[in-house]
């Protein structure tokens, strides 16, 4: 368990991680937020899953919810560095569903809704799974602080 508990949390990176990881948490953390709380312009868990449904994403709400939450909760966690790994990796699942759930058919761009945007942040979240959270994140203060019974070997 130490071992997967070290794999998960454990990173070298330095300051390059943290400067993708922070904004990529924002980004997600926002597009999260308008599914699930309708914020910044967003339908909101009613509205989103209509649109997931009508895509072909059934069932919609529970669709939203899930999208919502990953993006949402996942990026506040890759801002913070929290379970960087788990959360970057349940982010990239979630684009690789709107990529090719939604925006495949659309062509490259973003402007014509293709999969540009979401394969930018597919790359970042996989980028982030192997990169982990850096020093500079609570992952590393859980780690270096022995506060899981783990200590960096």
């Amino acid at each position: 368990m130490k071992d997967l508990i070290n794999k998960i949390l454990i990173s070298n990176a330095g300051w390059e991680v943290a400067t993708l990881r922070v904004p990529i948490g924002i980004i997600l953390a926002a597009h999260g937020s308008q599914k699930l709380f309708g914020w910044f312009g967003g339908y909101g868990l009613e509205g989103t899953g209509q649109w997931m449904a009508s895509v072909g994403l059934n069932p919609g709400y529970t669709m939203a919810l899930l999208a919502g939450s990953a993006e949402f909760f996942g990026g506040i966690a890759l801002i913070i560095g929290l379970l960087t790994r788990p959360a970057a990796a349940v982010s990239a699942i979630t684009m690789l569903v709107a990529l090719f759930g939604v925006h495949w058919g659309n062509g490259f761009f973003l402007e014509a809704h293709g999969i540009e945007y979401a394969l930018a942040l597919l790359s970042a979240t996989v980028t982030l799974i192997l990169m982990g959270g850096g020093r500079y994140s609570l992952d590393s203060y859980l780690v270096k602080n022995n506060v899981l019974g783990v200590k960096d070997e």
